[in-house]
């Protein structure tokens, strides 16, 4: 912030002449400057800043600098990702970031356990061939909310969720059987999922296809976690009760 600026900023609380003399610059001087017109950067950065909002309201309040500033560039804007942060801080915006961790895998050393019947191949033939499982936490001002997903491997779209505010069983069967009335799947369908215990997908009357148990694909992660982070963050649901989807 240039001196003159911060004369304008703060005139409504001090005389001109008093902050010049702090400030070790002339009234004339702070006259001159009010009456200039917008330099070519200011209006640049105004316009940009009208932009930064919008992007950022767009995304609910979650985007930060890095997603804002391709969002600019895919725009047409020429700018640094620099200068966008620097906006951004001179706006106060800023992005959601990710909580601490928490642990939603958790094996039951009693429980059979499928075989992996996947073996690290995500690639299915088509459509509704392979649906590969995961859970997540959602931090709200009451505690957590967990999210199951299942994701078809073949167009990595969600075809079922659930939200519970448990890690209960039901909560991954309750995703399963959106996901088959959603679709409809034919048979040699696989579910695939890690080795917690909620997995454990027998108690649902739609898991009448194979099993599968191991490491989920990166892309099934992401699916929640993005899911987590861009639209069910603490800022939208402050607890557990004003959130519609958590069921317990």
């Amino acid at each position: 912030m240039t001196r003159f600026r911060f004369v304008e900023q703060e005139k409504a609380r001090y005389p001109v002449r008093i902050l010049c003399e702090a400030l070790g610059v002339s009234p004339s001087g702070y006259y001159a400057w009010r009456s200039r017109s917008p330099s070519a950067r200011e209006l640049s950065n105004a316009t940009l800043a009208t932009e930064i909002r919008r992007f950022h309201a767009r995304s609910r309040g979650t985007y930060g600098v890095p997603r804002i500033w391709a969002d600019l560039v895919e725009a047409g804007f020429a700018v640094s990702r620099k200068r966008v942060a620097r906006l951004m801080r001179t706006l106060h915006i800023a992005g959601v970031h990710r909580r601490r961790f928490v642990r939603t895998t958790i094996p039951d050393e009693h429980a059979d356990v499928a075989p992996d019947l996947v073996n690290r191949d995500f690639h299915p033939a088509g459509p509704d061939r392979l649906w590969v499982a995961d859970i997540t936490a959602i931090p709200t001002g009451a505690g957590f909310c967990y999210l199951a997903a299942v994701t078809d491997a073949w167009s990595r779209r969600v075809v079922g969720w659930s939200m519970a505010a448990h890690m209960r069983t039901e909560l991954v069967t309750a995703a399963l059987d959106m996901a088959v009335a959603r679709r409809r799947p034919g048979d040699g369908l696989i579910h695939h999922s890690d080795h917690g215990s909620q997995g454990n997908t027998r108690a649902s009357p739609s898991a009448d296809g194979p099993e599968s148990r191991g490491s989920p694909h990166r892309w099934a992660r992401s699916a929640t976690a993005t899911t987590r982070l861009m639209q069910l963050t603490a800022p939208h649901w402050p607890c557990q009760a004003t959130n519609p989807h958590a069921r317990r």
